[in-house]
């Protein structure tokens, strides 16, 4: 019986190189377990927000010196339009922070993404895991790429971080989406929750996790 591969890897879409530093598969596995308790995300919230969610991981990974990236999943029906392919949970896409780990000498991208899975995964288990009916295309990219052009996935020129998109980030960590309707009269009612996960936010920045950094290794 041929085994069928729900989760196809798009080399086109991936823009990252050889990392210049890892970290051991167990200071990944305690990142997750951060991640996954931290007051700062709602992971049962998964239906919405992702971009926000990942970002906010990137950035406190930024902040905190550890080398990281996103990895996004597409439906083959909504990546490329003659082909077929969907997601879980009637999802186009999503989007989860990546960290590369150095394993027996071979460099490993795993996926902190709580809202999918209650431990660490490889980025091609988590595609795949999400995964509804073959095929789904991941891939990884730099952290700076917010969101992709609706228009033209496939383009190089997807839409950086900027001063609306971080006002995106911490509305999606309070489950927030202002791009609808909905989320914009949200907006009105949570003024001070939206500027308290601010400060919370950058707190956390200053706050680098308990982990043991000595086996910080080049890759």
């Amino acid at each position: 019986m041929i085994k069928i591969t729900p989760a196809l890897f798009d080399a086109k879409l991936t823009d990252i190189g050889i990392p210049g530093e890892c970290i051991s598969e167990h200071q990944a596995e305690q990142l997750f377990i951060i991640f996954k308790k931290h007051t700062l995300f709602d992971w049962k919230y998964s239906h919405n927000g992702c971009e926000g969610r990942a970002d906010a991981v990137c950035l406190l990974l930024d902040a905190w010196n550890i080398h990281n990236y996103k990895a996004w999943v597409f439906g083959g029906s909504y990546l490329k339009k003659d082909h077929i392919g969907e997601l879980k949970q009637n999802w186009n896409y999503h989007v989860a922070a990546v960290v590369p780990v150095k394993n027996n000498g071979k460099i490993m991208y795993y996926v902190i993404d709580p809202a999918t899975g209650n431990s660490l995964q490889l980025v091609e288990d988590w595609a795949a895991s999400i995964t509804k009916l073959p095929h789904s295309y991941y891939c990884i990219r730099q952290t700076q790429w917010y969101i992709f052009p609706e228009k033209n996935i496939s383009t190089e020129k997807w839409h950086e971080r900027n001063k609306q998109n971080r006002k995106w980030m911490i509305e999606c960590l309070i489950n927030i989406n202002s791009l609808t309707k909905n989320g914009k009269a949200r907006l009105a009612f949570n003024k001070i929750k939206i500027k308290n996960t601010l400060l919370a936010f950058n707190q956390a920045k200053r706050e680098k996790p308990q982990i043991d950094w000595a086996i910080k290794s080049i890759c």
